[in-house]
């Protein structure tokens, strides 16, 4: 059975204008919850994010933030 996590309740956000496409966020989430489109990143599933927190710790730019255990 595959693992499911509530909708609608991830607290995370990307800030398009801070991005500056270094695929950081892509290389570190476990669920695949990025993609780049036209140079930058995009989160393509939100759902699949279990909030642990590493593209945000891992953003130079502070693009993304997660607060990790809330959803």
């Amino acid at each position: 059975m595959a693992m499911k996590y509530m909708k609608n309740v991830v607290t995370l956000a990307l800030n398009q204008d801070r991005c500056t496409g270094c695929q950081l966020c892509l290389q570190v989430c476990p669920h695949q919850v990025f993609e780049m489109n036209q140079g930058k990143a995009v989160i393509i599933n939100r759902d699949a994010c279990m909030e642990c927190g590493a593209c945000s710790k891992n953003c130079p730019t502070s693009a993304i933030s997660v607060k990790s255990g809330v959803g």
